[in-house]
């Protein structure tokens, strides 16, 4: 009997497709997102030097307290690791969305993102 694939074993095939392409530069390192059940997480990756120049999640103290798994929660972690990268100097950044459907939480981390000023 054929065993069906689970949901993490095909996203990480989804994510390992989309990382063949995608690369995170110098000038424009690349913007990680992990979604689990309860947090998200954004990182900015300058896979060149494979450093972390930036970082936000849900379970920052800045952000503590509220509810971690709604929308709006990921809209905040969007415009705190664009606010972080602003002040190292970073711009302009390549969207990694990690396997996941670019839809929700992922989306909202994206639109703050950009909207604080982050060029992708």
């Amino acid at each position: 009997m054929i065993q069906k694939p689970d949901r993490k074993s095909l996203r990480m095939r989804r994510h390992y497709r989309i990382r063949r392409r995608l690369t995170g530069t110098t000038e424009r390192p690349r913007l990680c997102v992990y979604r689990s059940n309860k947090h998200i997480y954004a990182q900015i990756i300058d896979d060149a030097s494979q450093k972390t120049l930036a970082s936000a999640s849900t379970l920052d103290a800045d952000l503590k307290g509220k509810k971690s798994w709604d929308t709006d929660s990921a809209r905040s972690v969007g415009q705190l690791v664009a606010n972080r990268a602003k002040d190292k100097g970073i711009t302009a950044v390549v969207f990694d969305r990690g396997g996941y459907i670019y839809h929700g939480r992922v989306a909202a981390v994206a639109d703050a993102a950009r909207e604080a000023g982050l060029d992708f």
